[in-house]
């Protein structure tokens, strides 16, 4: 008896330790302490479409996070996604006619704002909106297109022929 108890209490002890360390590697990949630190302004980007882009997605220069989604909205006139962005001003000056597009890490990975910084010597300020923007790729969509070819854009890919 006394070595099935023993054995109980390494098997319990085992778990609890695996338990632990999937709650630490939790915390870990939220990246709760990753905020940006210092000064920040907020810009603004829209899109027609936004994928699956979260609030506190990276916004990235170069592949470096500069700043990061703090929210999306959308307009009830044009029917966009209005991305809010805070950028770091350790970034440096933006040009203002930065590109902004919405990429994803890896296949399938998480979406993020890439941006292009152009040539412009004039710099995005507190407020300003970034107009050269391209949406999301939906897979969804590439996959229908190739399978359905360019009618599943013009038709509705419901192949009404009338």
């Amino acid at each position: 008896m006394a070595t099935s108890s023993k054995i109980e209490w390494s098997v319990g002890l085992f778990i609890l330790m695996g338990f632990a360390c999937a709650f630490a590697l939790a915390f870990a990949s939220t990246n709760a302490g990753g905020g940006l630190r210092g000064e920040t302004y907020t810009v603004i980007a829209r899109f027609t479409n936004a994928g699956d882009l979260k609030p506190r997605s990276p916004v990235r220069i170069a592949g470096v996070k500069i700043g990061e989604v703090t929210s999306i909205t959308l307009d009830p006139d044009s029917f966009d996604a209005i991305a809010t962005l805070r950028l770091s001003r350790s970034a440096g000056e933006i040009p203002a006619d930065t590109a902004a597009a919405i990429y994803t890490s890896g296949l399938l990975g998480d979406r993020y704002i890439g941006l292009a910084p152009g040539g412009d010597p004039v710099a995005l300020l507190q407020g300003d909106e970034i107009l050269l923007t391209q949406s999301a790729v939906v897979l969804e969509q590439l996959i229908g297109q190739f399978v359905f070819g360019n009618t599943a854009a013009t038709d509705g890919g419901g192949g009404d022929s009338r």
